[in-house]
């Protein structure tokens, strides 16, 4: 947590800075802390400018972003419209709670509510998510490992094979 050091909490966003992501929604939040934004887009500019308090990282990949991103307080997802947001499983891994609307994406991820909150109220979303804790974070997103993806899919399959054979005897 100490690879940054701005005023605490500090909340997390990490994707594309465009419309879609709705950020204005987490940026016009008035809470205690840092706002950081991660990422590139379309909307840069204009955010940057109607939002001088947040800090706009910029593009970062590999070790920098994981460490950004393992620096934060609370991942803010404020989409509406994404259908699944792997940055959240990021997030998780990483041992930080999530905060997001209670929108497809969001709730086809966070599945706990020890490891993120849902609310329509995203304030209220956030400042429940820091009472959470980090390892029960980590722990759910090893639930995402390769091997328990494939099984899983594997685990579609087989049902689905042995329904076709039995139709084609």
């Amino acid at each position: 947590k100490a690879f940054l050091s701005m005023p605490r909490p500090i909340y997390m966003f990490v994707g594309r800075v465009a419309i879609e992501k709705n950020l204005d929604a987490f940026l016009s939040l008035d809470i205690p802390g840092t706002k950081n934004v991660v990422g590139d887009g379309p909307q840069l500019k204009e955010l940057k400018a109607k939002f001088p308090e947040t800090v706009f990282v910029g593009f970062l990949s590999g070790e920098l972003l994981a460490q950004h991103l393992a620096a934060a307080d609370v991942f803010v997802f404020p989409s509406l419209t994404d259908t699944f947001g792997i940055v959240l499983l990021d997030a998780l891994a990483s041992g930080i709670p999530v905060a997001a609307y209670p929108v497809t994406g969001p709730v086809d991820v966070i599945t706990s509510d020890k490891v993120g909150k849902l609310d329509s109220n995203l304030k209220k979303a956030i400042a429940d998510a820091l009472q959470l804790d980090a390892q029960d974070c980590r722990n759910y997103a090893l639930n995402y490992s390769w091997v328990n993806c494939t099984e899983q899919f594997f685990n579609n399959l087989v049902p689905a094979f042995e329904e076709i054979k039995e139709k084609e005897s």
